[in-house]
């Protein structure tokens, strides 16, 4: 638990920031409703008042779907605080026991001075269905629940896996969630007493005496009642002007000329673009968004940075996962030159920057999943070239899990160079490689077993050995947590929930209870 509130500091600190905002705005809004003099006369026929939670969004991807979930709980509660409400208005409607929800409810907007009604259902043939889709709040609030729906369905991983631009698509009608939820609260179907009558007819010496309110010789008169303002935008539109603010400061950068001066088609269908951008400055594990307006003006999708910061460009590599990338691949494939253009904006942070503040790294990419490794990787070879002796970093071990043979061969080259490097220096046992091939047949197996006395790996060219399978990740946890018994090991992973799921769980097997002994902070990449 301390390991990963250690790591997660920040965000548990932003998110109960913001349950408590939360628990705030409800609690004042329930004590004004609950205990207010200008919503007495709501509270006869309603009883116990009901309020919804404002809600705000963040888009850190992990908080973001933190904060979704609450807003579909509170969506939810919402909805059906609503059904409750119009049940009793409706129930007091009908009555006809003389009570003072029955009186309330029979001010119509005929019989009321103005615009104090109380009860949004006017006469007893007036159905919840009616009164729904010819309200704003009804409406509004119809229009906002089907927007929700299907940003939440879309927004499911086998969606986003399979079908991005339906994903995409959908989740920026946001827009009009947002529309809506401004306007929402115009024309209020909850309603208080206004203050002036308050003032002429207070409840607490009045209600009593109801069926004397259009006497001519008391003292109490008949209430009159008003709708409240709409207050969603004062919620939204500090976020709204963030997000046109980012908006139109994505646009001016993506303007930036972006020129390519080189493109590489490796093995299973990956894609190297090397760039160059004026202003352009990076550091390890970065990202950028990246656009290619001939196949779609609107979308931008995130890539890790595979080049180093001490490079005189910047280079991405995309795997096909997508109609979006097959056709990028496609595009570089069939027209040599000129090149599609690009769009660039970024880059922007991830946890892979604070690699080098750990002694001891372990880095565990799985398939494309390694690029932001890559970036690291070649930091390392450009630092012990240059003899940088304020590395903190004393031992990084490097964990790649493919399932093809093929995956392989883009990064070969990189880890052949690292490999060589580490022992010109003699500094082999400072970068550890752990290759796993996931896929395989006989054939390839049978080979690499015929061929394991040889100097280097028959699958990839290096002196470190590729392992048939996944990692035993208990073995390796063990293994490391031995050999550097008094070390901060910092643990990053680029790739499934599953796997991060196993890692989080062997962060706190394996860190000592003692903090002065090995401790293992996780951390994950979140696109």
């Amino acid at each position: 638990m301390a390991n990963w509130v250690a790591n997660h500091w920040l965000s548990v600190l932003v998110l109960v920031t913001w349950l408590g905002l939360n628990v705030f705005l409800f609690t004042h809004a329930f004590l004004s409703y609950e205990k207010g003099d200008k919503y007495y006369y709501t509270r006869e026929i309603l009883g116990f008042c009901r309020c919804t939670l404002r809600k705000q969004l963040d888009h850190n991807l992990t908080f973001h779907k933190l904060v979704a979930y609450m807003i579909c709980l509170h969506t939810a509660i919402h909805i059906t605080a609503h059904l409750f409400n119009f049940e009793r208005y409706s129930r007091s409607l009908q009555a006809t026991d003389g009570s003072l929800a029955s009186v309330l409810s029979n001010l119509s907007h005929q019989e009321a001075e103005g615009d104090s009604w109380l009860n949004p259902i006017q006469s007893p043939n007036m159905t919840v269905l009616h009164m729904t889709f010819t309200s704003i709040p009804g409406f509004t609030g119809v229009i906002i629940t089907i927007v929700l729906v299907l940003m939440v369905t879309s927004s499911v991983e086998f969606i986003r896996r399979s079908y991005f631009e339906v994903f995409w698509y959908t989740h920026h009608i946001f827009i009009i969630y947002f529309i809506g939820l401004g306007i929402h609260g115009i024309g209020g179907i909850v309603r208080g007493q206004t203050e002036e009558s308050i003032k002429e007819s207070h409840p607490h010496t009045c209600a009593e005496f109801f069926e004397k309110w259009d006497d001519h010789d008391s003292h109490c008169k008949r209430p009159q009642f008003e709708g409240n303002s709409a207050e969603s935008w004062k919620w939204i539109l500090a976020p709204g002007v963030l997000y046109i603010f980012e908006r139109i400061l994505r646009f001016y950068r993506s303007q930036q000329q972006v020129m390519i001066t080189k493109v590489v088609m490796h093995p299973s269908k990956v894609l190297e673009l090397q760039m160059i951008k004026r202003g352009f400055s990076m550091e390890v594990g970065q990202y950028i968004f990246v656009n290619c307006p001939s196949i779609s003006s609107l979308e931008w999708h995130p890539f890790t940075l595979t080049s180093a910061p001490e490079e005189d460009f910047f280079s991405i590599h995309i795997r096909a996962a997508g109609d979006w990338t097959e056709n990028l691949i496609t595009a570089f494939e069939q027209q040599h030159s000129p090149f599609p253009r690009i769009e660039v904006d970024g880059p922007f942070g991830t946890v892979s920057e604070d690699v080098f503040r750990y002694e001891v790294a372990m880095l565990v990419g799985a398939g494309i999943g390694v690029t932001p490794f890559a970036s690291i990787l070649k930091s390392i070879w450009y630092k012990f070239r240059h003899a940088d002796h304020n590395l903190k970093t004393q031992t990084i071990y490097f964990y790649w899990i493919c399932r093809e043979t093929g995956a392989f061969a883009w990064f070969n080259d990189l880890l052949a160079s690292l490999e060589q490097e580490m022992e010109e220096l003699g500094k082999v046992g400072f970068l550890n490689f752990r290759l796993f091939l996931t896929g395989w047949d006989s054939n390839i197996a049978g080979h690499a077993a015929l061929n394991f006395d040889k100097a280097t790996d028959i699958l990839t060219g290096l002196k470190h050995k590729t392992f048939f399978g996944r990692p035993m990740w208990d073995n390796e946890f063990s293994t490391i947590a031995t050999t550097h018994p008094k070390s901060v090991v910092g643990v990053f992973l680029c790739g499934p929930q599953s796997l991060a799921k196993s890692l989080r769980k062997c962060c706190h097997q394996y860190s000592s209870l003692d903090p002065r002994k090995v401790q293992f902070y996780f951390n994950k990449e979140n696109f």
